[in-house]
């Protein structure tokens, strides 16, 4: 691998939050989303991929613990492609699983500024999806989302920093750190 290295971005990369309060997190909102699906229907729960992965697979098994059961899919829709800042939405998978009249969970890594969240979820009602839900590991504090985009469960807020850790990337390192990290100056 070439370019930056997550050595180097960790030596002046700081804690936002640790695994504790991160699980902890996902604890809590398991418990906020378990209620949206009392009628006894299992949601379609989709990934987006790939930041979407470690912070699903904790929700699921959180979900599992209250005694919801889940439908699986995922998607693989991104905007950054190893970089830093969004391009255009390249979608490099769609789900396969019929939605029309299914309600969706999309569980995502972040909410920054909500340009893939956003195309995904109108797809979805595209679909003909009957409720999309967004929950979302992490969002970022800023002024910039784009308007019509919100995510309905949320862990954690990070700063207006470059982060990077449980799902988020650091030009495609990282993913898998156990917290998540603000880049230093």
């Amino acid at each position: 691998m070439s370019g930056p290295k997550l050595a180097d971005a960790l030596a002046t990369a700081h804690v936002v939050f640790d695994k504790a309060t991160l699980e902890a997190a996902i604890e809590r909102m398991a418990g906020e989303i378990r209620p949206a699906y009392a009628d006894g229907e299992v949601p379609l729960y989709i990934t987006v991929m790939n930041g979407g992965l470690p912070f699903a697979a904790q929700l699921a098994f959180a979900l599992g613990e209250l005694g919801l059961d889940l439908q699986f899919d995922y998607l693989h829709a991104t905007r950054y492609r190893g970089q830093t800042t969004g391009s255009g939405l390249a979608w490099l998978h769609r789900p396969g699983t019929p939605m029309r009249g299914r309600k969706i969970l999309l569980a995502d890594d972040i909410l920054d500024e909500g340009h893939t969240l956003l195309a995904v979820r109108q797809w979805c009602e595209d679909q003909g999806a009957a409720e999309v839900r967004i929950a979302v590991l992490a969002e970022k504090v800023h002024d910039r989302c784009v308007a019509g985009i919100c995510a309905d469960h949320i862990g954690v807020q990070v700063p207006d920093a470059y982060v990077f850790g449980y799902g988020m990337d650091f030009h495609e390192q990282g993913r898998n750190l156990t917290a998540i990290y603000a880049l230093g100056e």
